[in-house]
């Protein structure tokens, strides 16, 4: 018998509750990087090389994440990725070297990211809610990551100035904590004990057939180009405004704006998905992107320009997110839907440590970010071709398979 479902407002009340502490305290980190590397006597370099592990482990270690919450429940992995993320916080503000600084601020925190943030929530909402209504509760929980960010980055940035960088790195940590409360609104019927529950295919089966279909791979390559040019933006834009005579404040601002209009984006892209193609909604949000940091680099640079450049990069932001995941969802069902996921957004973090890397290289090198930038461009054309042939149809299988 199936087990009985969550209602969908616990579901989308405590995941978006969730994805919003953590998604929120992550798009901040951006602030860190010149007090600390200033105090610290540190390169850009190290501190974008913690962030780029950060998110190669984030993406590595959320694939095992999503296995262990598809087979035991996302409730476990919750808690331990709370208690990461408090633990990875502290170690970030106390670590005196950047070796130190990048297994605190880049293996820990990512870990802890892996197990707080979409792969393993929308593998709830894959599960409790129905197929008609499902893309349209990931672009709720999706917006509630860009609220976060709305609402955390001003926050960050106050208390970076009222207690300084590392007190209120400390208070941060206390406040991710917050996830184990919220953890219990997500424990699923079906998954008590210790027993996995039963699946129709293995692991080993459902990633065979995932990367033998040609629409995964692509789905893979689109979200490669989409870590690429979010983490670059978001880690290394305060301090390219700052490097042209821009306040910190206006960086807080843009990153803010980010966020509130990634509200509306990941709403809409998820609304959307519901009633037209999602490779053609991920195709244009691509070329946008393309578009719209071309404008920005031709445009004088003024808090007016950094500001409307935010917004339309805002409301493309997270977009990628809720019709990429519905997609595999519909292709493959939703039994492995956190591995899958897990799978690929790895391709996603990989990009997310190239870009932030190679940001914070390119800059040390060349004195400039323009490199990166054109990349960013050539990136989100190739995104924008890519994702225009994917299948969205159910793959074909011997057996019947839970949608």
């Amino acid at each position: 018998m199936n087990p009985p479902k969550l209602s969908m407002f616990q579901v989308l009340a405590c995941g978006a509750a969730i994805v919003t502490l953590s998604m929120g305290t992550r798009h901040g980190f951006g602030l860190w990087l010149l007090p600390i590397t200033q105090e610290m006597g540190w390169t850009r370099q190290s501190f974008a090389l913690a962030i780029a592990i950060q998110n190669l482990s984030w993406g590595l270690i959320g694939i095992f994440a999503g296995m262990a919450a598809d087979r035991f429940g996302a409730f476990r992995v919750l808690l331990g990725g709370a208690v990461l993320y408090a633990l990875g916080l502290a170690g970030m503000a106390l670590s005196p070297t950047p070796t130190l600084f990048a297994l605190t601020a880049g293996v820990l925190i990512g870990a802890a990211q892996a197990g707080t943030t979409y792969a393993v929530i929308y593998g709830v909402l894959g599960r409790q809610i129905a197929p008609e209504k499902r893309s349209w509760a990931m672009g709720v929980a999706a917006a509630a990551g860009s609220f976060g960010q709305f609402l955390m980055v001003p926050v960050e940035g106050w208390l970076i100035a009222g207690l300084g960088w590392q007190q209120a790195l400390l208070a941060l940590s206390m406040a991710v904590l917050l996830i184990v409360p919220l953890a219990f609104g997500l424990r699923e019927p079906g998954f008590k004990g210790t027993t996995p529950v039963k699946r129709d295919q293995t692991i080993a089966q459902a990633l065979g057939e995932a990367f033998r279909y040609p629409s995964f791979n692509l789905l893979m390559a689109g979200y490669f180009v989409c870590g690429f040019q979010v983490v670059f933006i978001g880690v290394h834009m305060p301090s390219y405004l700052k490097d042209h005579g821009l306040s910190p404040q206006v960086a807080s601002y843009a990153l803010a704006l980010i966020g509130l209009f990634n509200v509306f984006g990941t709403y809409i892209a998820g609304t959307l998905g519901q009633r037209m193609p999602k490779r053609h909604i991920l195709a244009f949000i691509y070329f946008a992107r393309a578009v719209a940091i071309s404008i920005f680099l031709l445009v004088p640079l003024s808090p007016l320009s950094v500001y409307v450049f935010s917004a339309v990069m805002g409301a493309l932001w997270l977009s990628t997110v809720p019709p990429t995941n519905a997609t595999i969802a519909q292709i493959f069902g939703v039994q492995h839907l956190s591995m899958l996921g897990g799978f690929v957004f790895f391709s996603h973090q990989i990009g997310s440590f190239l870009g932030v890397w190679l940001g914070g290289y390119l800059y040390d090198a060349t004195g400039s970010y323009d490199i990166v930038w054109y990349i960013a461009i050539g990136l989100g054309i190739f995104a924008g071709l890519v994702n225009l042939p994917v299948k969205e149809s159910p793959i074909s299988r011997s057996s019947p398979q839970p949608a």
